[in-house]
């Protein structure tokens, strides 16, 4: 009798143990099975997340790059459709309707000399367009040389007025030619691309640069009105209202010359370069607007 008590004893402690086995490797198996589907869960926002992080880094990107394209296009001065020209009297008018028909143009002769760099960081500043037209003999020195194309680099036209500003008419047709193809073949040297606009000093053509200059592609320009050449007006605050109001009494010109599509002359002076802000200001403050030089048609239009 005790030696089968002992052994049912024994039966009854492994099939216990045998139980409590089971027991554990079943709740182990649901514990497993319980957190399995949370992993997923967990790796797949991560790849969700790492996917929506990815596309959203795209896209800044993109925006990004179609942004610096289109700084890039600005500054590189991309081809935009005209919208003015040169009449014959030298003012600018629209082509088509529905365009801003107050405008001038400025211009500024004889550089780069001394205050070209200063005129074009003020006008760049002003957001105001201005064609440079440059004598070649300025364009001698390495300095002068890296001024043109800084200047050109901002944004502004580069026009040719000659070689050494001499007087046309006076000149037989092969200094003509030298005068006015120098200049060009400089400045094509340094910026990359020849002049398109032509004014010869004093405004004095013959017929043999007027066929040059169409040859060469370029628009032939004089101007309305302009002042800083006269010496009364040789000074900051006399210079200013003289361009802002178009009047030069001191000149005998009482009355104004200010319309719209005015060619405005100034050069390349201490004076007018101390005057050029206030000019601008002045002239929109009476609704006007500078002239994008790009808008207006050339040869190659």
């Amino acid at each position: 009798m005790k030696k089968i008590f002992i052994l049912f004893s024994v039966l009854l402690m492994v099939s216990l143990v045998a139980c409590s086995n089971s027991n554990q490797s079943k709740e182990t198996k649901d514990s497993q099975i319980k957190d399995e589907p949370k992993e997923q869960i967990s790796n797949s926002n991560k790849d969700s997340n790492l996917a929506e992080n990815t596309e959203n880094n795209k896209g800044a990107d993109q925006e990004a790059s179609n942004h610096e394209e289109a700084n890039n296009d600005k500054e590189m001065g991309g081809a935009v459709e005209a919208a003015y020209r040169i009449a014959d009297n030298w003012s600018i008018t629209p082509i088509k309707e529905g365009i801003n028909e107050k405008i001038v143009l400025l211009t500024i002769d004889d550089a780069p000399d001394k205050y070209a760099l200063e005129m074009a960081r003020t006008l760049k500043d002003l957001d105001a367009g201005a064609i440079f037209f440059v004598n070649g003999h300025f364009l001698e020195t390495p300095e002068n040389k890296e001024i043109l194309k800084e200047i050109h680099d901002m944004g502004f036209i580069i026009g040719n007025h000659t070689y050494s500003h001499a007087f046309l008419p006076d000149l037989t047709e092969e200094e003509q030619k030298n005068e006015i193809m120098r200049v060009n073949d400089m400045v094509e040297e340094i910026i990359g691309e020849r002049p398109k606009f032509f004014r010869a000093p004093n405004g004095a053509n013959t017929d043999f640069s007027k066929n040059l200059v169409k040859e060469e592609k370029m628009v032939l320009m004089n101007w309305s009105y302009g002042y800083d050449y006269f010496k009364p007006y040789m000074d900051k605050e006399k210079l200013t209202k003289a361009m802002v109001t178009g009047e030069g009494p001191e000149v005998d010109v009482p009355y104004s010359l200010l319309k719209p599509g005015a060619n405005l002359l100034m050069h390349d002076r201490k004076w007018t370069s101390e005057a050029l802000r206030d000019i601008v200001v002045g002239l929109r403050e009476q609704g006007y607007e500078m002239v994008d030089p790009h808008l207006i048609e050339t040869i190659s239009d």
